[in-house]
């Protein structure tokens, strides 16, 4: 899952949000140096992947546009996922997108020095463009594809994705909606293993 998805899944403890949220950017025993509750984000984020990935719905999923994007169709799918949870976001939420996002961009700028390198370069743009929210409309989710797509080492052909979605609009709508509630389950479980007081 990306951004979105990772934060929703987080639930209110900002140290589990701002650990989730930087999971991709903390590399081996690097995560020591994080308090516990950063660490249970960082954990529970590497859970949510690994669940991810190994779904069957996923992986058919990601099956299905292999030819098109090779390496990068994971990264696709969950882009699309991204965009369904968005667009639907009521369905999942009684908080308004809006209010969600902004509360989220609040919580990652407030931790400062403490953000990887990495994540502290990429807030600014992710907030300027408001990924969170605008992965629900095509606009928003082709300039974050094409954002990624140039900075990939490979030939990923990201460009495409929102067109082959557009495509395919129907079966990926419903791969999402059957896939969700399962991994919301996967993510309450490791949660109640992993939070703090």
């Amino acid at each position: 899952m990306n951004f979105l998805a990772h934060l929703y899944l987080s639930g209110d403890n900002n140290d589990i949000i701002i650990g989730n949220f930087i999971a991709d950017h903390v590399k081996g025993s690097k995560t020591e140096k994080y308090n516990s509750g950063i660490r249970s984000g960082i954990i529970l984020h590497r859970s949510i992947d690994y669940y991810t990935d190994n779904h069957q719905i996923v992986k058919e999923a990601v099956e299905r546009i292999r030819p098109q994007f090779r390496k990068y169709a994971g990264v696709v799918v969950d882009m699309y996922f991204d965009h369904f949870l968005s667009k639907g976001w009521s369905r999942w939420s009684e908080e308004p997108l809006s209010n969600f996002t902004s509360r989220m961009y609040g919580i990652i700028t407030s931790a400062g020095e403490i953000l990887p390198p990495r994540t502290r370069q990429m807030i600014p743009y992710m907030i300027e463009y408001n990924w969170l929210e605008n992965y629900g409309n095509f606009e928003g989710l082709d300039r974050a594809l094409k954002g990624m797509a140039r900075r990939t080492p490979f030939l990923s052909n990201m460009e495409s994705a929102v067109e082959i979605l557009k495509n395919d609009y129907a079966y990926y709508e419903r791969s999402f909606d059957n896939f969700f509630p399962d991994l919301i389950g996967h993510a309450k479980e490791v949660f109640d293993m992993v939070a703090i007081d």
